[in-house]
């Protein structure tokens, strides 16, 4: 997955020397970054798993750039949605996060904009199979209503993220895409959704048949209703 995805991004003229920094979060993992000219790898070896916010933030501080964009290995990239995303930062010194239009490999919209991550939300998503993404065309922001974006790809601004000290490193998996977009949101920043820009997401979507992901998942959860951010978006609801 990562070789192409890595491939896809090679092919794109305007990513044309980008920095890509790639984690390899298990021991004995091998990857060798050269045949992707003319892009730009840093290879990150861990000595032990970490999670998926502790790699982001890690990668994070190996960057120097104003924004950053994190992206999972299972996605393709047939078109370059950079442009169109940074035209949508470009309306507003307050938008922090953006993200494109997600699509499944079925080429439909797949959920990657939500409502808050409420019991309620989670049972209609799962439970009634409710997965499609809310229609979005203003930025959530504190005078606005609130919906936060899947972290399969996000594009981020450095100072904002700085700010809020980057994802929770106590979520080892899941809902830390949830907790960054609430302490954005209640900061005083702005999410939003590229409409012109669009990437295709192979889901693997573990904690449907791991039952050490769905452990991970359920503790996620928990952390995240039990948060201050949280109860914070509730409130202003």
């Amino acid at each position: 997955m990562l070789h192409r995805l890595l491939r896809d991004i090679a092919a794109k003229p305007g990513l044309a020397q980008a920095q890509v920094i790639v984690t390899l979060n298990l021991a004995g993992e091998v990857f060798d970054p050269g045949g992707f000219a003319p892009l730009r790898i840093r290879v990150v070896q861990n000595a032990a798993p970490r999670g998926f916010g502790a790699n982001h933030n890690a990668a994070f501080r190996l960057c120097g750039t104003s924004w950053f964009a994190v992206l999972n290995p299972d996605l393709r990239l047939p078109n370059d949605p950079f442009p169109a995303l940074f035209a949508v930062a470009a309306r507003s010194p307050e938008i922090a996060v953006i993200a494109p239009v997600v699509l499944g490999s079925d080429g439909r919209p797949e959920d990657s904009v939500r409502t808050n991550l409420t019991p309620t939300s989670l049972f209609a998503r799962h439970l009634l199979a409710r997965r499609k993404s809310m229609t979005v065309e203003a930025p959530a922001q504190l005078r606005g209503s609130f919906y936060w974006l899947a972290g399969m790809f996000l594009l981020i601004r450095a100072d904002i993220f700085r700010a809020v000290n980057g994802f929770d490193e106590r979520f080892f998996m899941y809902c830390e895409d949830y907790d960054l977009c609430a302490r954005v949101y209640m900061s005083g920043h702005a999410l939003a959704v590229a409409h012109d820009a669009s990437v295709i997401h192979d889901a693997q979507r573990s904690s449907h048949y791991s039952l050490r992901h769905l452990r991970w998942h359920l503790a996620s959860l928990l952390r995240v209703w039990l948060s201050r951010s949280f109860w914070q978006v509730i409130s202003r609801a």
